[in-house]
């Protein structure tokens, strides 16, 4: 095949329809976007990809500064004590999680159900905490 086979027809104009409207240049490129056949599966990578951090095991002398300190805000109970509080929080998802850090006013400590329970009606299981410390 030469360019001499389409001489003919090489400089005529791009057709046009002169019944239907023009395809817009996001639709004509719809057309050839991929297939997706798997749903759900760009998703999955995402999380998959997504990081969590494993919870620290606490050794007896942290785990003996938390009950110090939850037996002071024990104490000062009635006050409703400011406390920083750093605690680990799983992920819905996947194994692990994350930690996080509040500082809030905690309405009291539930030793049956092993929680303390915040002012805003947050609570944080004891059992997660990795270090508590009474502020203010």
């Amino acid at each position: 095949m030469s360019h001499s086979d389409y001489q003919d027809i090489i400089h005529l104009p791009h057709h046009q329809s002169a019944t239907g409207p023009h395809m817009s240049l996001h639709d004509r490129a719809a057309q050839f976007a991929p297939f997706a056949a798997l749903r759900g599966y760009d998703d999955e990578i995402c999380e998959t990809a997504r990081l969590t951090d494993k919870q620290h095991e606490l050794n007896d002398e942290q785990i003996a500064a938390i009950n110090r300190q939850l037996n002071l805000l024990t104490e000062h109970i009635k006050s409703a004590p400011k406390a920083k509080i750093t605690y680990f929080v799983p992920d819905e998802r996947k194994e692990g999680g994350q930690y996080a850090t509040i500082e809030a006013n905690i309405r009291r400590i539930d030793e049956v159900q092993k929680q303390i329970i915040l002012t805003s009606g947050e609570c944080i299981e004891i059992a997660n905490l990795f270090s508590i410390e009474m502020s203010g």
